[in-house]
């Protein structure tokens, strides 16, 4: 009685993943962010600002996690197996964690600097420090226009636009300590801004860690509400009840779900199996944004047996 097939509003194939269709644009993303690092740690060295090194630090997690998303989608494309069934689609989530503890180890050392130097102040460079945060926020700036389009898609992709996101932030904040020390003198201007590159950092991660461990944890897609789904199924002419319902996220752009439907037995006698589960597939694919969903069909009373076999 179990069935299961792809519903017809699909949008894309089920085959690769969301981030897959925007690797051109995490190269471009990777190859700009490498380049402006190296410029900002040589002008954080010249200009002795802890603001400019903190921002290639934080830069230098933005490459490596850039780097990662590649080699996930790599992964995460390769073909199913007997024993991977879902292939290695996760691996852009667990790049995603990744990136996520890197950024909040990041953020805690700039925080950890910037209260160093109150205690041990510095003699910034301002006029030089400031031409190296315009060079790092025009550079930030390009790499968002580049990954704009692939952040509503992807965790990954999105993982990547908050880093360089923050990064233009914190390129600001650069750049105004910098005019601050140049104007007034006010050596305290630079770790301030280093704080608030800190204080950028961290909360974004966060509300991305919540989101990737959401999808291991295998919690429902956040705009899939499953009473909504409930109630649906058991409106369709036929249907008395659904149990084990079930719906999660393989990786970003891949939701499924799975359920038990109890039928009128004069119900599929009238329609068969093949129509119901047609309407079942309709039913969700007009309403829901699933990508896989599978059903088993079962007749008044099967419930009761299953949980017998079970104990």
């Amino acid at each position: 009685m179990g069935a299961g097939h792809d519903h017809g509003h699909s949008h894309g194939p089920t085959t690769g993943t969301a981030s897959a269709a925007h690797r051109g644009r995490l190269r471009i993303a990777l190859g700009i962010t490498l380049t402006v690092m190296v410029v900002e740690i040589v002008g954080g060295v010249l200009a002795d600002s802890l603001a400019l090194v903190a921002d290639a630090a934080h830069m230098a997690t933005d490459a490596l996690g850039l780097g990662m998303a590649l080699l996930a989608i790599h992964f995460a494309n390769r073909p199913a197996s007997h024993q991977r069934t879902f292939g290695f689609a996760r691996a852009e989530i667990l790049a995603a964690l990744a990136n996520c503890l890197l950024l909040l180890g990041v953020g805690g050392y700039v925080l950890v600097e910037a209260i160093q130097r109150f205690i041990t102040p510095a003699d910034t460079e301002g006029g030089l420090t400031i031409v190296f945060g315009v060079i790092g926020l025009v550079a930030n700036m390009i790499s968002l226009s580049v990954l704009v389009r692939g952040q509503k898609e992807s965790l990954n992709v999105r993982g990547a636009f908050l880093e360089v996101a923050a990064d233009a932030l914190g390129s600001v904040a650069v750049i105004i300590s910098a005019t601050v020390i140049l104007t007034t003198g006010w050596q305290a201007a630079d770790p301030i801004a280093s704080i608030a590159i800190g204080l950028m950092i961290v909360p974004r991660t966060v509300k991305l860690l919540r989101e990737t461990l959401n999808v291991l944890l295998e919690a429902a897609p956040k705009n899939v509400d499953m009473a909504d789904v409930r109630a649906h199924i058991v409106a369709l002419p036929g249907v008395l009840d659904v149990h084990d319902l079930h719906a999660w996220t393989i990786t970003s752009g891949m939701p499924v779900l799975s359920a038990h439907v109890v039928v009128s037995s004069e119900t599929l006698n009238a329609l068969g199996h093949e129509k119901m589960l047609h309407e079942l597939q309709g039913c969700l694919g007009v309403h829901f944004d699933v990508e896989h969903c599978t059903f088993q069909l079962e007749p008044v009373g099967h419930a009761e047996h299953e949980a017998r076999l079970c104990h």
